[in-house]
């Protein structure tokens, strides 16, 4: 029966095409639609920037099992690979030299999925209606069915605003020329734009610590550059990361080095700066926090917000979704991944159970699945996919198997309180209990506690 399923798939980057892969082995049908010009769109925005897993934790396995008739040479496991170099050994030969090739729909823009016939208030036949996919392909319209839909599409072209509260601050619109979103090329082709100005970094993420360090580096070059770190939060420690507690080494040396130059003083802090408003200031850029007596000021000749992303469900409002309301990921994959809670590089894998909806043959995948937290890794995606392939297929016991496991940071916040221990963050990974968000705390429910059992 799984040999005439059609399964759409939304997005081409590294997790939607890994999805396309394990669909293909399952005698299933997928077609792939991407937004951009060429798949692993998202990722050609970032090229210059070196991953923090190496090889091994970058390559599906059901991807490499089609690349491996086609004379593909993979790379070294335990090389670190930058965006571009991900596209040029990995994913371009996926989509030219494989089965891919013939099911990837490029330029096409997804604008609205539902069911054929029922809209979001219908029930009654609902799970026997195929989905219908609408998308754009700059020759008009398209409509497409598919008895299953997996949206991969990411957060990347959604990024969060520089104000504090989530909305864009006052006057960011009419400042945009001075301001640029996520990891600019800063000491490459955007090199012009950077070079001797003062530069003020938004975030706390991996993404303004790069931007920092490449910053940092540039001014050692031209002496005139000024990194300015404006972080909303009053501990710049904890942006330092697991250092050589981190099983991820690129990410832990990453956390490092960032330290180190924020101790020397090469980059400057401006702790508790949650930017309200953006204004010009003689030809510069003013970026204000606060208000009345407690406001306070930089100004900047440029600003680099990365403060995170979040999803696109505006072409989903059709479908029953059901999302956490506060971290905008599937309902039981929240509590393993909530930011406020947690920051454990031991997220226990998880497929097609945590990522359902209440709209069954729909799932979310890749970074998208995890909402607003910032905790996504590329090898989590693929494990994902694995398991929703084969719950569209109908191997349940194959859905629900785990096949990953997740390398560790070592520390972790649980409740705001740090800690570190060498057998595994929090206990290491939950083993059974869906809603336990590792070992510790799976420990606590089996005992009847309620909550985060290990903070």
């Amino acid at each position: 029966m799984s040999e005439a399923k059609t399964i759409a798939i939304i997005g081409a980057g590294p997790v939607g095409l890994a999805a396309a892969a394990h669909v293909l082995e399952r005698g299933m049908s997928p077609i792939v639609l991407e937004a951009g010009p060429e798949a692993g769109h998202a990722i050609r925005q970032w090229q210059h920037v070196q991953l923090f897993s190496p090889w091994e934790y970058n390559v599906d396995k059901a991807a490499a099992r089609l690349l491996a008739p086609t004379g593909w040479n993979s790379p070294d496991p335990q090389a670190y690979p930058t965006g571009g170099e991900l596209l040029e050994g990995y994913l371009m030969p996926l989509v030219t030299r494989t089965p891919l090739r013939e099911v990837i729909r490029t330029s096409s823009q997804v604008s609205a999925v539902s069911r054929v016939g029922f809209d979001k208030a219908k029930t009654k036949g609902r799970e026997q209606a195929p989905f219908e996919i609408r998308y754009q392909n700059g020759k008009g319209p398209e409509v497409l069915r598919a008895d299953a839909v997996i949206d991969t599409s990411g957060t990347w072209f959604s990024p969060n605003p520089a104000g504090s509260n989530g909305l864009p601050a006052i006057g960011e619109a009419e400042c945009a020329s001075r301001v640029a979103i996520g990891m600019p090329d800063v000491r490459g082709i955007n090199r012009s734009r950077y070079a001797g100005k003062k530069v003020a970094v938004l975030g706390a993420g991996h993404s303004a610590v790069g931007t920092l360090i490449d910053l940092a580096r540039l001014a050692e070059e031209v002496p005139e550059t000024q990194p300015v770190w404006l972080l909303r939060g009053a501990d710049p420690a904890k942006a330092f990361g697991g250092g050589r507690n981190d099983k991820l080494a690129a990410r832990g040396e990453l956390g490092s080095a960032f330290a180190a130059l924020v101790t020397s003083g090469k980059i400057r802090v401006e702790t508790e700066f949650g930017v309200t408003h953006l204004s010009e200031s003689e030809g510069r850029l003013e970026v204000s926090a606060g208000s009345g007596c407690a406001a306070r000021s930089v100004v900047v000749d440029e600003l680099i917000v990365s403060t995170g992303f979040r999803p696109d469900f505006s072409f989903l409002s059709e479908l029953r979704l059901r999302l956490d309301p506060v971290i905008e990921a599937p309902v039981a994959l929240a509590p393993l991944i909530d930011p406020n809670e947690h920051s454990c590089g031991t997220v226990r894998p998880h497929g097609a159970r945590e990522l359902s909806h209440d709209e069954p043959g729909f799932y979310l995948a890749g970074m998208k699945s995890y909402g607003r937290a910032p905790t996504f890794l590329m090898m989590t995606g693929y494990e994902q996919v694995r398991s929703i392939a084969a719950d569209i297929a109908g191997d349940k016991k194959a859905a629900a198997r785990v096949e990953l496991v997740l390398p560790e940071t070592g520390v972790c916040t649980r409740g705001g309180v740090e800690t570190t221990s060498a057998a595994g963050c929090c206990g290491g990974p939950a083993k059974q209990e869906a809603s336990a968000c590792c070992a510790a705390d799976e420990t606590a429910k089996k005992a009847g506690a309620s909550g985060c059992g290990c903070a």
